[in-house]
């Protein structure tokens, strides 16, 4: 693998998060009726800083969920014979709620489908929106984010990789040149 370059420093995470916090605050007119919900491993970060942003803008809390997706996946035989599933925590009904979806990197619009799939088993939300802090493009499923905070174009041969202070001790992102398609996600 050879990095190809960095996409996004810190600081541009910061202000796009930022912007997307407000573009979510606009959509739904403030927080009422408003869940977040981040897709581990990198979304439910994400997700947390969104809130903390609500919170600084509004002053308001807004339910936080974490949402495993693992064994929701249709390439789950594929990724792995020994899947790590981590918990999921929604400690809210989320009937008939708006729920606004976190994830880290929009790409084939698999793992979106896995999320909508998990989360219906938890209730019937009012909406869901979907928000990402990257689109690289190169879509299999008919799935289109609500919220975008980069469009990144992307081959094949590529891979988006997101680093986040919580689990790689920085915040950045980076584009990567891989030899193997079936490694690139």
């Amino acid at each position: 693998m050879k990095i190809i370059s960095e996409i996004m420093n810190e600081k541009n995470i910061e202000r796009t998060l930022m912007r997307l916090t407000h573009e979510i605050l606009e959509k739904n007119h403030g927080t009422e009726g408003v869940g977040i919900i981040g897709v581990r491993d990198r979304g439910d970060f994400l997700a947390k800083r969104i809130i903390d942003n609500i919170k600084k803008i509004e002053g308001k809390n807004v339910p936080l969920g974490l949402l495993d997706i693992t064994l929701y996946r249709d390439d789950f035989q594929r990724i792995t014979d020994s899947p790590v599933i981590k918990e999921t925590e929604i400690s809210f009904d989320i009937t008939d709620m708006k729920i606004i979806l976190i994830d880290d990197v929009l790409y084939t619009g698999r793992t979106a489908r896995a999320a909508l799939d998990a989360l219906i088993d938890f209730g019937r939300p009012a909406m869901i929106q979907l928000a990402v802090l990257l689109d690289r493009g190169h879509r299999e499923l008919p799935i289109k984010a609500d919220f975008v905070g980069k469009n990144v174009p992307t081959s094949v041969n590529q891979q988006v990789q997101v680093q986040l202070k919580e689990l790689d001790g920085q915040d950045k992102v980076i584009l990567i040149e891989c030899q193997n398609r079936d490694k690139v996600n």
